[in-house]
């Protein structure tokens, strides 16, 4: 049973090899075997999770050496959880990528794999270093999906989003080093047995390294003020690679609620809720500057990158309120995470269908089949919004009743998503309602052209593009967000078991250092 931790890692690290194999070969071949791995990749991660469903946690050892000694991989609910909405994830993103964008280089797939491989590993190790170690896989995978397709502004984008994250690669490297000469060692269990036991001599060096971890992860996690690389890298970026980002800032937020909970937990001793006196008030701040970008956004790309940042800021309160906020959280996450990416892909479908103005908060009549798209932005601006019935307003229902007795995240939440509410009205007026009103081109879009002729915005091509592509990808996004919405109630129910293994830590511990799950 222990094995199925590996298997989430091992899966698209083969993949990728094979496709490096195989990028000579036709772009199709790579994109049956790199759509047929995540699939795989998806059935790993729901054997994973109800493996871990009953609250057993499964440890498994590299090369056999019992921890704290080697290299071991952790799965209790958390860590399935998170690979779960990773491989969903995945795949309505590559297939939208298996529409064209793939085929300006021939080694997008094989970065894409490496991507979720960094990924798997950084939410499944049970040690600091091998977490970085992680970190620099799907980062380094990130840069080249990041640079996909060239181009001077995305170079641009690019150039600050790996300038920041080669930052904050450098301070993890310092945390770990001060951890480990106040403590010992780096496997994360034995942590948290010895974080009770610091000696006064000790203390300020653990103390340091425990917030220069929160300053690595909040800027994984785009937390205020580390926030800036993320609105221009997003939309700076392709529109698969942009919703397949979606949940890199959500890996900054599993490393805090992981170390949150385990290494500076209750048992803590000196270093209990080290995070505290930080995390809620950024947390809150992240959710204004976000809002305050959507509100000033002038396209839709740009808007989605800054409801990111509300969605971080919405999570990171969550998780800093208790066990009740944390399950709230864990709800919320995979409904921001699908949303993110749904706004993404919708972006740029709509940019492809208005060769004259994009994605741009602009009237026109340049946007065929205008009521189909106006439907399925309507539909994702609830779910962005958090408004009823779907599942953002379960989570953030959740998250303020984690809050009762704090006005100020009442305050801000609520402020935050009305905002939201006013600048994705205001996106969705000038986008589809300047369509249905304004005059269209006479000439039907199949109307022969006269040789030399300027094509209307009606007889455009819709570029390389498959409709069905493109309509499969955002409605799989759809249909995940209704069914966390159908099924609120066991999801609800799921978060809240997780949240309860993850104020009880000693379970963890104790299967890490027994090797008995």
């Amino acid at each position: 049973m222990a094995h199925l931790a590996i298997f989430p890692i091992l899966l698209p690290l083969i993949v990728g090899i094979l496709l490096l194999m195989l990028a000579r070969l036709p772009i199709t071949v790579q994109r049956w075997v790199a759509a047929a791995c995540v699939l795989l990749q998806i059935g790993a991660a729901v054997a994973l999770l109800a493996a871990v469903s009953g609250g057993d946690v499964l440890v498994y050892r590299l090369g056999d050496w019992p921890a704290p000694w080697g290299i071991v991989l952790v799965a209790d609910r958390l860590a399935a959880w998170m690979v779960l909405i990773t491989t969903l994830l995945a795949l309505p993103a590559v297939v939208f990528a298996s529409g064209g964008v793939d085929a300006q280089d021939r080694h997008f797939h094989v970065l894409f794999q490496m991507q979720l491989f960094g990924l798997a590993g950084a939410f499944l190790t049970g040690d600091l270093f091998n977490l970085f170690v992680f970190f620099e896989i799907l980062l380094i995978a990130s840069y080249g999906l990041a640079l996909h397709g060239g181009g001077a502004a995305r170079t641009r984008a690019g150039l600050h989003y790996v300038v920041m994250n080669l930052a904050g690669s450098t301070v993890f490297l310092f945390a770990a080093g001060l951890l480990y000469a106040a403590l010992g060692s780096l496997n994360l269990a034995d942590l948290a047995t010895k974080a009770s036991k610091l000696t006064p001599d000790q203390l300020g060096l653990a103390r340091a390294g425990g917030l220069l971890l929160l300053l690595v992860f909040g800027l994984k996690a785009a937390l205020l003020p580390l926030h800036l690389w993320l609105p221009r890298a997003y939309a700076g970026t392709s529109a698969p690679v942009a919703a397949l980002f979606a949940i890199m800032t959500k890996v900054g937020i599993y490393a805090i609620l992981r170390t949150h909970t385990l290494l500076f937990g209750n048992a803590a001793g000196e270093l209990a809720q080290l995070f505290d006196p930080w995390l809620l008030p950024l947390a809150l701040a992240t959710i204004v500057i976000g809002t305050l970008g959507a509100m000033a956004a002038g396209n839709l790309t740009k808007l989605a990158a800054y409801l990111v940042l509300v969605s971080v800021g919405t999570l990171l309160t969550g998780i800093s309120v208790g066990t009740q906020g944390i399950a709230a959280a864990l709800y919320y996450l995979p409904h921001s995470t699908f949303t993110a990416a749904l706004l993404f892909l919708l972006a740029d479908a709509i940019k492809r269908r208005r060769p004259e103005s994009g994605n741009r908060f602009a009237t026109g009549a340049d946007l065929p089949r205008h009521a189909l798209w106006g439907a399925l932005f309507f539909a994702a601006a609830v779910a962005a919004a958090g408004l009823p019935p779907l599942s953002g307003f379960v989570g953030k229902f959740l998250i303020l009743r984690a809050t009762p007795d704090q006005p100020w995240v009442w305050a801000v939440i609520l402020l935050g998503a009305l905002m939201s509410v006013i600048a994705l009205a205001r996106a969705g007026s000038q986008l589809f309602l300047a369509a249905t009103t304004a005059t269209l081109p006479l000439q039907m879009p199949d109307a022969p052209v006269a040789s030399g002729a300027p094509q209307t915005a009606m007889q455009m091509p819709v570029a390389t593009f498959s409709d069905a592509r493109e309509l499969l990808s955002i409605g799989s996004l759809l249909g995940l967000i209704l069914a966390l919405t159908v099924a609120a109630g066991p999801a609800v129910d799921f978060a809240n078991a997780t949240a309860l293994q993850l104020a009880n830590p000693a379970f963890y511990i104790s299967a890490v250092l027994t090797g008995k799950p």
